[in-house]
């Protein structure tokens, strides 16, 4: 699994889910590209992400399973990552 991970310097929701993924990195092992929406500006683009930050869109064998999007807790992220991991 993959995930692209979209976030701002001055969104405080970004730092805080930055924190989480962190958390959650220590249980999965997942490739994560990060981009800054104002920073990667062209390429963040490409994923037309709305207006509410952060944006994490999971990936299964290069395709897109999955968007995360908003300040969710630990456990949510888990959940969801089970979730898109139990998918074929």
């Amino acid at each position: 699994m993959k995930v692209v991970k979209i976030t701002a310097l001055w969104c405080s929701a970004c730092l805080i889910m930055n924190k989480r993924w962190d958390e959650v990195l220590k249980e999965k092992k997942i490739e994560t590209v990060s981009l800054d929406i104002d920073m990667d500006e062209e390429e963040v683009k490409q994923y037309e992400v709305g207006d509410v930050l952060p944006v994490f869109i999971l990936f299964k064998r290069e395709k897109e399973v999955k968007r995360i999007v908003g300040e969710k807790t630990t456990g949510e992220l888990l959940s969801i990552l089970k979730e898109v991991e139990e998918k074929v």
